[in-house]
C-alpha cells in the first residue's frame, strides 16, 4: 500500500522533470535562434560598414559632385613629399618680358635742372632707360559695307558686278565673331545668356541668343571635315584611349564619348551607352591597338588586339575595399600595381622586347592574389577578384608595350571638359548642341595636344569653305 507521503514525493518528481523537459525545450529554440541572430549580426555589421565607407571621389572614379554631403577630402592615393607648396628649385619662371618692337614710343625730355632750376631743354641727351606698359586698345565692331554697281553695254546687256563669295545677305557677322563665339563657348564654357552679355559689353556687338545659335551651326559645320579627319587620326593608331560620361539633353540621359591618343582627341554624343555608339563611330578602328579603358564591359566589344585597364581605378577601388574591410588584400594589390608603375618607368625601349624577370615575378604575384580564398562575408572584394579574374591578361599589358600607359588620364582628361560645360551652362537643350560642342571640343583638344593656339585655330575652321 503506497503512503501518502510517496504519492506525494512521486507528484512533485513529476512536476519537476516536466519543468525540466520544458526548460530544455526553450533552451534548444533559443540554441536554434542563434544561426538567424549571428546572420542578422553580420547583415547589419555589413550595412554599417557600407554606411560608413561609402565610395567616394577619393576612393573611386566617382567625381566629387556626388560625394554624398560633400564631406572633405581625408585620404588620397597621392603620397606626401617633404618638398614646400609652391615653385621647386630650378622650375622656370614666367614673368612679363619686354618686346623688342613696341607699337608706340614715347620719349620723355626734362625741361629744368632739378638742382638749380637752369632749362636744359636744349642741352644734348644720352638714352639712360626704358619701360613698357602692355594695354588692350579699345575694342569695336568695324562694318564693312560691299557695294556693287551695275551698267548698260553698247550692246544693251545690263552688266552687275557681284558681291564677294560668302557675302550673302544684307547683314551677317563675319567670321572673326564666328571664332570668338566658338572659343568662348567651347573653351571658356560661358553659358549663353553671359556669352550674349560679353559680346555686348566687350565688343559692343548686339547678338541674339538665336543668333549665338546660327553662329555655333555654322562654326561646326564647317568644322565637320577637320572633325573627320580626327576620327580617322585616332582610328589608325596603335594605342587608344577611351571613356565615356553621362549628360542630360533637354532632360533626358545621353552620354558623351571620347577615343584619344597623344594627338588627337575625338568626342561624339550618344543617345546610349553600349556597343551601338562603338559601332558608329569606331567600326573601322585598328585591330592591332591597344585599347586603354576603365573596364566599362561595352569597351571589350571593340575589336582590337588587347586592352589595358586603367590602374588608376583600381587603385581607387583597392582603397575603397581596404576601408570597408580593414584587410590587407587590397593594400597588396595597390602595391603591385604600383611596382608595376616604378618599373615602367626604369624600361628602356630594348626592354620591352624581351623576357624580363621583373614582368614575371609581378605575374606570379598577380596570380596569387586572384586564387587566394576570401572570406565570404567580403562580397565586394570577392567580386573585385572575380572581375579582375576575368579580365587578368589586361592588368600588365602597359609592361610590354612601350607606348601604352597604365592609366586612362588623358581619355579622363578629355571627357572631363564635357561635365565642367555642363556643370557652367547646364544641360544642353537639343542634341544638335552637343554634337556642334563635339565637333569644336575635339579641334579645340587636338590643337592644345600639338601646341597650337587654340584661337588660331578656330579662325582657320571660320575661314574654311567646304566644297
Amino acid at each position: 500500500m503506497v503512503s501518502f507521503a510517496e504519492e506525494d514525493m512521486r507528484t512533485s518528481d513529476q512536476i519537476i522533470i516536466e519543468e525540466l523537459k520544458r526548460i530544455n525545450l526553450m533552451q534548444a529554440q533559443e540554441i536554434a535562434k542563434i544561426p538567424l541572430l549571428m546572420a542578422k549580426i553580420d547583415f547589419l555589421e555589413s550595412e554599417l560598414a557600407r554606411y560608413t565607407t561609402r565610395k567616394n571621389s577619393s576612393s573611386s572614379s566617382m567625381p566629387p559632385s556626388k560625394d554624398e554631403n560633400k564631406p572633405p577630402r581625408t585620404s588620397s592615393l597621392r603620397e606626401k613629399s617633404n618638398r614646400k607648396a609652391g615653385g621647386q628649385p630650378g622650375h622656370e619662371g614666367k614673368t612679363l618680358e619686354m618686346t623688342e618692337t613696341p607699337d608706340e614710343i614715347i620719349d620723355h625730355h626734362s625741361c629744368f635742372c632739378p638742382e638749380c632750376g637752369k632749362d636744359v631743354s636744349e642741352l644734348p641727351f644720352e638714352f639712360s632707360g626704358k619701360r613698357q606698359v602692355i594695354e588692350i586698345p579699345t575694342i569695336k565692331q568695324i562694318v564693312t559695307e560691299h557695294r556693287v554697281y551695275s551698267c548698260k553695254c553698247t550692246c544693251g546687256k545690263l552688266v552687275e558686278s557681284d558681291f564677294p563669295v560668302g557675302v550673302d545677305s544684307p547683314v551677317k557677322y563675319g567670321k572673326s565673331i564666328e571664332t570668338i563665339i566658338g572659343y568662348l563657348s567651347v573653351r571658356q564654357y560661358l553659358p549663353f545668356k553671359r556669352l550674349q552679355e560679353m559680346m555686348n559689353d566687350v565688343f559692343s556687338v548686339q547678338i541674339s541668343e538665336g543668333g549665338l545659335h546660327w553662329l555655333m551651326n555654322r562654326l561646326a559645320s564647317k568644322g565637320a571635315d577637320a572633325y573627320e579627319m580626327i576620327r580617322q587620326r585616332v582610328l589608325h593608331s596603335q594605342v587608344i584611349g577611351t571613356d565615356e560620361t553621362g549628360v542630360k539633353i533637354n532632360g533626358k540621359n545621353h552620354w558623351f564619348w571620347t577615343w584619344q591618343n597623344n594627338r588627337a582627341t575625338f568626342i561624339a554624343p550618344s543617345t546610349n551607352r553600349g556597343t551601338t555608339t562603338i559601332i558608329e563611330n569606331m567600326s573601322e578602328i585598328s585591330g592591332e591597338a591597344v585599347l586603354v579603358h576603365d573596364c566599362w564591359k561595352a569597351h571589350f566589344q571593340t575589336p582590337v588586339k588587347t586592352h589595358q585597364l586603367c590602374t588608376a581605378h583600381l587603385e581607387r577601388e583597392t582603397k575603397y575595399l581596404e576601408e570597408r574591410y580593414k584587410v590587407v588584400w587590397p593594400v597588396r594589390f595597390r602595391n603591385m600595381l604600383r611596382e608595376a608603375h616604378k618599373l615602367k618607368k626604369q624600361f628602356a625601349p630594348a626592354d620591352y622586347y624581351y623576357p624580363n624577370h621583373l614582368c614575371s615575378l609581378l605575374e606570379k604575384e598577380l596570380d596569387n592574389l586572384l586564387s587566394e580564398t576570401l572570406d565570404p562575408k567580403h562580397k565586394e572584394l570577392i567580386a573585385f577578384q572575380k572581375r579582375i579574374t576575368k579580365y587578368r591578361d589586361y592588368v600588365f599589358t602597359f609592361l610590354y608595350h612601350p607606348n601604352v600607359p597604365p592609366d586612362n588620364n588623358g581619355s579622363e582628361r578629355a571627357i572631363r571638359n564635357v561635365k565642367v560645360k555642363q556643370k557652367i551652362s547646364g544641360q544642353f537643350k537639343i542634341f544638335s548642341a552637343a554634337e556642334n560642342f563635339a565637333i569644336l571640343r575635339s579641334i579645340i583638344d587636338t590643337a592644345i595636344k600639338n601646341n597650337q593656339n587654340v584661337l588660331k585655330a578656330l579662325n582657320v575652321i571660320a575661314d574654311y569653305k567646304r566644297n
